[in-house]
C-alpha cells in the first residue's frame, strides 16, 4: 500500500502544485509514508477520533507499542485501552516522553501545545493516512471515496468480504453495528479503506482498485474551490493501479467529470447507477422502514433482487451498488455477498436508533453537508409513523462551512416539519465574526414557530421535548457532539410527554 511517488502516474511530470488553490490541500503524494518498521512508539493525538482509533486497532494488531490522548473519557477509549493503547485524557506536552513518531489529524489546530512540541521536537509528525499506509504497506487496498457514502459503501464491502470468508483488513469511518469495531488486520491479502478526500489524504493511498461514490464542493477550506477538489480527485485516480480497476456513479456529474479523466489516463472504468448508460445498472428501487430493496444487473452480476438491512433511504442503493460490483470485481461469492447485507445491523451514526420513549423516536446521523441532510430528512419522512412530524436536529460542523453553505443547510433543513439548530462544533477553527447556528436558521423558509435556534448545547434536549409529540421523530445531525444529547433527548421527551398525559 505504500508509494512514495513525487510525480504523476499518468504522465510521469511533477505536480503542479503552484496551481490555483493547489496549496491549499492538505496533504499531497508527497508526503513520506515511512516503512512500519521505523514507526517504533507510535503516539495518536485525538486518538478516540473515528479515524485514529482505526488506525489505532491496526497499529496494536501489528505490534506497535501505541499511546493516545483524548479531550474526554469515553467507550472508545474504554475499546481502545482494551486491546493495549496507553490512553491519557487531557493534551499535555508530556505525552511526548518516550515517543518515536507522533500522528495527528488536521482537526486539530497546527498551534495546539502538544502539536507544535511534537513538531519541535524532531520527531517523525505523520498524519494519520501516512500511518495508516505504513500500517498496511504489504496488503492490497481498495479505495472507496466520493463526498457521500463513503463509510457506508466501506462498510457493506466489508461485511460482504467477511462473510465470503476472505477475513480483509479494514478502515471504515465509522463502528459496525454487530462488532463495534471500525478496523481490523485481517489475515488475508485485501485491506479494504475509506479513502478521506476532505484534507486530500486520500492521495497517501495507492489504490489497486477504487470507488468514487460522488464529487461534490465540501472542504473548501482545504481545497479552495471546486476545481482544487477535481483536481484531488483526478490526482487520486493517477495512483491506481494502471491494470486496476475505478467504479464511478454514472449519476452523479461529479463522478462522470472523474470518471472522463480515468479513461484518458489509461485506467479501467466501470459505473454503477440508475442512468440507462451504466455499466451496472440498478432500477427499482424501494425504500423500505428496515432498509432498502433494488434490481441490479450487468457486467458479472446476473439480474439479481437485492435486500440492503439496516441503511434507510434509495441513496442507500447506490452505495450498494458500488460495494456489489466491487465485490464481483474481487471474485467474491455474490450471493453470500447479498445474504449478509440481508441481516446486516447497520454502522453507528448512519441512521442510528436511539430508542424511543413518549411515543417519540430519536435517530441519529452523521449528515453534515447539505446534500447529505437532505438525502436523511427524505429517508426518515419514509419511516414516520402515521400523523408523526420530524423534527431535525442540526449541529453545523465547521464555521467555514456554514459560512459556504448556509442557503444550502436552510432549504435542505427545511424537509423537516419543525427544525432546531445548535450552535457551530468549531472542530479545528477559529470562529469567523458573525458566523453562528442562526446564520442557518434565520435562512430557513418555514413559518417562525417551526424553527427553533438554541445555542445552548445543554438546553437542546429539553427545547426538543418542548415542541415533540407522540409520533414525532427525532433525527440528530452533524460531525460534532450532537449524538451525545440522543438519549438525553428521548429521556426528555419521555417526562415531558408523560407529564402532559397526567395533566
Amino acid at each position: 500500500m505504500t508509494d512514495r511517488p513525487t510525480h504523476d502516474a499518468a504522465e510521469g511530470r511533477p505536480h503542479d502544485w503552484s496551481a490555483p488553490g493547489a496549496a491549499l490541500v492538505r496533504s499531497a503524494p508527497t508526503d513520506v509514508v515511512p516503512a512500519l518498521a521505523d514507526l517504533g512508539r507510535v503516539h495518536i493525538m485525538g486518538i478516540a477520533g473515528a479515524g485514529m482509533s482505526a488506525l489505532a486497532r491496526i497499529l496494536l494488531a501489528r505490534g506497535i507499542e501505541v499511546s493516545g490522548c483524548e479531550a474526554r473519557d469515553s467507550l472508545t477509549v474504554t475499546a481502545l485501552r482494551a486491546v493495549g493503547a496507553n490512553v491519557q485524557i487531557g493534551h499535555s506536552v508530556e505525552h511526548l516522553a518516550d515517543v518515536d513518531t507522533f500522528v495527528y489529524t488536521t482537526a486539530i489546530s497546527p498551534k495546539h501545545e502538544e502539536f507544535a512540541a511534537a513538531r519541535a521536537s524532531g520527531m517523525p509528525v505523520l498524519r494519520r493516512a501516512a500511518a495508516l499506509a505504513a500500517a498496511l504497506e504489504d496488503r492490497r487496498c481498495i479505495a472507496i471515496s466520493g463526498t457521500h457514502g463513503k463509510t457506508s459503501t466501506t462498510s457493506l464491502l466489508t461485511v460482504g468480504a467477511q462473510a465470503c470468508g476472505v477475513d480483509p483488513s479494514f478502515a471504515i469511518g465509522g463502528n459496525l453495528y454487530e462488532t463495534g469495531k471500525n478496523a481490523h488486520l485481517g489475515t488475508g491479502e485485501l485491506a479494504i479503506v475509506e479513502a478521506d478526500e476532505s484534507d486530500g489524504s486520500f492521495l497517501l493511498t495507492r489504490p489497486s482498485a477504487a470507488i468514487i461514490t460522488n464529487v461534490e464542493a465540501d472542504h473548501l477550506e482545504n481545497h479552495g474551490d471546486l476545481a482544487g477538489i477535481f483536481r484531488a480527485f483526478e490526482q487520486f485516480v493517477d495512483r491506481i493501479d494502471h491494470n486496476g480497476l475505478l467504479l464511478t456513479c454514472a449519476d452523479d456529474a461529479g463522478a462522470r467529470q472523474v470518471a472522463d479523466y480515468a479513461r484518458q489516463s489509461g485506467r479501467r472504468v466501470l459505473s454503477y447507477g440508475e442512468s440507462s448508460d451504466a455499466d451496472i445498472r440498478v432500477s427499482d428501487i424501494v425504500a423500505l422502514a428496515d432498509g432498502v430493496e433494488f434490481r441490479i444487473e450487468g457486467r458479472g452480476l446476473d439480474a439479481r433482487q437485492v435486500h440492503v438491512g439496516a441503511f434507510i433511504g434509495r441513496h442507500m442503493a447506490l452505495n450498494a451498488a458500488a460495494a456489489l460490483a466491487m465485490a464481483s470485481e474481487l471474485d467474491l461469492d455474490i450471493d453470500t455477498v447479498i445474504g449478509a447485507w440481508a441481516r446486516f445491523g447497520g454502522v453507528r451514526r448512519r441512521f442510528e436508533s436511539h430508542g424511543e420513549a413518549g411515543g417519540v423516536r430519536v435517530y441519529d446521523d452523521y449528515a453534515h453537508h447539505p446534500t447529505e441532510v437532505a438525502a436523511e430528512l427524505t429517508a426518515a419522512r419514509g419511516v414516520l409513523a402515521p400523523g408523526g412530524r420530524l423534527i431535525a436536529v442540526f449541529q453545523p460542523g465547521t464555521y467555514s462551512r456554514t459560512q459556504t453553505f448556509a442557503t444550502e443547510f436552510a432549504q435542505a433543513l427545511a424537509i423537516a416539519d419543525i427544525v432546531v439548530v445548535m450552535d457551530i462544533f468549531p472542530a479545528r477553527e477559529e470562529p469567523i465574526p458573525g458566523v453562528t447556528g442562526a446564520t442557518i436558521s434565520d435562512l430557513i423558509p418555514l413559518p417562525p414557530e417551526q424553527v427553533i435556534y438554541e445555542p445552548r448545547y445543554s438546553a437542546t434536549p429539553e427545547r426538543i421535548a418542548d415542541v415533540a409529540r407522540p409520533g414525532d421523530l427525532v433525527l440528530t445531525m452533524g460531525i460534532g457532539d450532537v449524538y451525545l444529547l440522543c438519549d438525553d433527548i428521548r429521556d426528555a421527551c419521555g417526562r415531558s410527554n408523560a407529564a402532559r398525559v397526567q395533566a
